[in-house]
């Protein structure tokens, strides 16, 4: 199959934005995505999506199969069969970026199975070796454990990978979906940061599972008396940590 050569792409991408005038930010919001999108594109890290080619060549006056090719071709026709061949590259490249996408869900899937098993094994273990009763874990471990139970699973096993059209197209600043709402200061939501918040997010419930019912017992054992005022401040960093993450994810790639 006729592979489509991305540095010669990126290369050519480049090479005409600059002919129109136009900054990588100007050139974004025409097609409603983010400048560091059009900013991959050019540095051969990645390709638009099939749905972006005919307004990406619309943009910078060239044909598709020009722009696929990286190269003009001075008016004259190409063959049809390295047409259909250039068309059928870049909808390889979009269903082995869905593949992907997929496969790594499905990573993410094994990592919370793997760690909600070992959190819940530790807040056994506080129960039955460590002799501490419900009471002592309800407002500390048990809550935090719990909390990131219930969103950590609708991170790796609901939410979407993509966000819809629209919020590329406005610069919403709030997610919802369902039940589930999210705002965070400052930063708009769109399909080029919104991976990098979810794996934020995703990372961070994932190790606090695992690392918090055994910071807590450290805490217990090495400082008895001022635990009562540690452990309020643990459990709010537990929550808080998830946002600050998000956050500063959703703003360095926005």
């Amino acid at each position: 199959m006729h592979e489509i050569d991305r540095e010669r792409f990126g290369t050519f991408l480049a090479q005409l934005r600059r002919e129109k005038g136009m900054t990588q930010r100007e050139l974004a919001d025409r097609l409603y995505v983010s400048d560091k999108a059009v900013s991959k594109w050019e540095r051969s890290l990645s390709l638009p999506d099939v749905s972006l080619l005919i307004p990406l060549a619309d943009c910078l006056g060239v044909s598709v199969t020009e722009l696929l090719r990286g190269e003009r071709t001075g008016g004259e026709g190409l063959p049809v069969a390295e047409v259909e061949a250039l068309v059928s590259a870049s909808l390889h490249l979009t269903e082995a970026e869905r593949k992907s996408g997929v496969g790594r869900r499905r990573r993410w899937r094994l990592a919370f199975v793997l760690c909600a098993l070992t959190g819940l094994a530790q807040t056994a273990a506080l129960l039955t070796v460590g002799g501490f009763g419900w009471s002592e874990l309800r407002d500390s471990v048990l809550l935090v454990e719990g909390m990131c139970l219930l969103f950590a699973a609708w991170l790796c096993f609901l939410a979407k990978e993509r966000l819809p059209a629209y919020y590329d197209e406005n610069g919403i600043t709030a997610y919802s979906d369902g039940i589930f709402c999210m705002n965070l200061p400052g930063v708009r939501f769109n399909n080029s940061n919104w991976p990098h918040i979810l794996s934020a997010m995703r990372g961070w419930l994932l190790g606090v599972m695992v690392l918090f019912p055994a910071l807590w017992w450290g805490v217990r054992y090495l400082w008895p008396r001022p635990s009562a005022t540690l452990e309020p401040v643990l459990t709010l960093a537990a929550v808080l940590g998830m946002l600050a993450a998000a956050t500063a994810a959703g703003k360095r790639y926005e």
